[in-house]
């Protein structure tokens, strides 16, 4: 698709905004921390692209009016016990991660179930628009540390800054606001007010160092604005092993504060549990009284096998009631195949030979760097062929978005002219038990681009960069 801008643009001109657009982000924190030359004291404003990229108007209203019923459907999801069962059958043996997770689980129910039946989960469904299918396809469910909404509210601003600056402010109103950081931490803030313990604190669990911390801090921030009486601390997975305990009634408390509830921005990869000690306090805060973000049912609810499994016929309709719901659930599913050790997953890994460029190699974890892509997959399906390590992966169509052409922006670097393409995140939460859904709402949206030649595009690593979106009226998202 067209630029929103035609680029490229005079050079005087570039420097301008670039240089303004720079300032705004360490302004108003649109910043990391830098991996290669950590400093505590020191940030770096976070890669982005200099102006909002163009997205199908009808297809980005879908994914928004979508979010809540994929909430509804991942919340039935996480509390049929027999469902996550059945389908990570086979992963829990060959994973040990997700193996660890499920026993926590199992643990749980076969002490009764949760002590603390509420729970909340702030989600983010990603999405690529299609060229092969003219409309959007989802990539992922995320319910684990779910990132980037806080920046990404801020830099819609910015983008609309840049481009009245460059003197389009008639583009403005194709902008749409962003309003995923007063609504996920208004999800924390309901959380804890449920939780009805005025002295009980908001325990933000992080990782050993924090790179992405201003999206993390502005959570706290505005959690704060919105509810001054509530207080937030946060603890590593082992500081909460080393000084946590449970009291008698099941309370979690730690450094003499009492936990509401626990909004884990950790904890979804093996890396994050360095010793049993980790697992230990993982448990004990499943174990708790605290209402979890999210509960370890959330978690595993999030899993790339639950993906493939509700892809497959007659899944959803076990979740959801009403035809129009399940249609325009089943309409934004890719293809996702099983590669387990029988005649449907034989037929997948015989169709990743021959045609590897078709597909998307996809493990059971979060936090990108993971997938496996075009050629890399013919050897590496090789190598496990005959492994029951196979169980623990699935394969997806490989989605076609349209490129578009944007400058990339980041720290110690000139502005470069790109070709991108751009990945949407729909932002939502729901509060709820077994039984009923309290709160079930859509609250926001991110854009994550990259270059359109790379297969991950970590915004960390030099390959992508944060966007916004730019309301195009297209009939679809490809030039025909």
């Amino acid at each position: 698709m067209d630029p929103c801008i035609p680029i490229p643009i005079p050079d005087e001109q570039l420097e301008d905004l670039v240089e303004k657009a720079k300032d705004y982000a360490l302004m108003h924190g649109i910043c990391m921390r830098q991996k290669d030359k950590f400093d505590r004291d020191a940030l770096h404003f976070a890669p982005f692209v200099l102006f909002p990229t163009p997205f199908p108007r009808d297809e980005y209203r879908k994914s928004v009016e979508l979010q809540t019923v994929l909430n509804e459907l991942m919340h039935k999801v996480a509390h049929d016990y027999d469902f996550l069962k059945e389908t990570l059958k086979h992963t829990i043996k060959v994973d040990e991660f997700t193996g660890r997770l499920w026993n926590i689980y199992e643990t749980i129910m076969s002490e009764g179930g949760p002590t603390q039946e509420v729970e909340v989960g702030l989600f983010r469904s990603d999405y690529f628009c299609c060229c092969g299918s003219k409309g959007i396809k989802q990539v992922e469910f995320n319910t684990i540390a779910s990132s980037f909404g806080c920046v990404t509210s801020k830099l819609v601003q910015l983008h609309k800054y840049v481009v009245a600056e460059a003197g389009h402010s008639e583009l403005l109103k194709d902008i749409p606001d962003n309003g995923a950081l007063e609504g996920l931490a208004g999800g924390l803030v309901e959380a804890w007010k449920i939780y009805n313990k005025p002295k009980s604190v908001i325990l933000f669990l992080v990782e050993d160092v924090t790179y992405n911390v201003c999206d993390q801090k502005f959570h706290e921030f505005e959690i704060r604005k919105q509810c001054p009486e509530v207080f937030v601390i946060r603890k590593t997975l082992t500081e909460l092993a080393n000084r946590a305990q449970l009291n008698q009634d099941k309370s979690l408390w730690i450094d003499g504060h009492e936990v509401g509830v626990v909004y884990m921005r950790c904890g979804y990869h093996p890396d994050q549990y360095p010793t049993e000690k980790e697992w230990e306090a993982r448990l004990m805060m499943e174990r708790s009284l605290a209402i979890k973000c999210p509960s370890i049912n959330y978690h595993l609810a999030g899993t790339k096998k639950v993906q493939q499994e509700l892809a497959k016929p007659g899944q959803v309709e076990k979740f959801l009631g009403y035809k129009a719901q399940i249609e325009s659930v089943r309409d934004i599913f890719t293809g996702l195949y099983s590669l387990d050790h029988d005649e449907a997953g034989d037929k997948s890994y015989d169709a990743a030979i021959a045609n590897p460029d078709r597909f998307v190699l996809k493990p059971q974890r979060e936090g990108g760097g993971n997938n496996v892509y075009g050629e890399d997959i013919k050897p590496f399906l090789e190598k496990i062929k005959d492994s029951e390590e196979r169980n623990a992966y699935i394969l997806m169509d490989r989605i076609q978005p349209p490129v578009t052409t944007n400058y990339m922006v980041r720290p110690g670097q000139d502005a470069k002219l790109v070709n991108v393409i751009s990945e949407l995140g729909i932002f939502g939460y729901v509060i709820g038990d077994k039984n009923r859904i309290i709160t079930n709402k859509q609250v926001g949206q991110m854009l994550r681009t990259k270059l359109s030649h790379v297969d991950e595009g970590g915004v960390a690593a030099g390959l992508g960069a944060l966007d916004s979106v730019y309301l195009v009226d297209a009939g679809s998202c490809c030039s025909t």
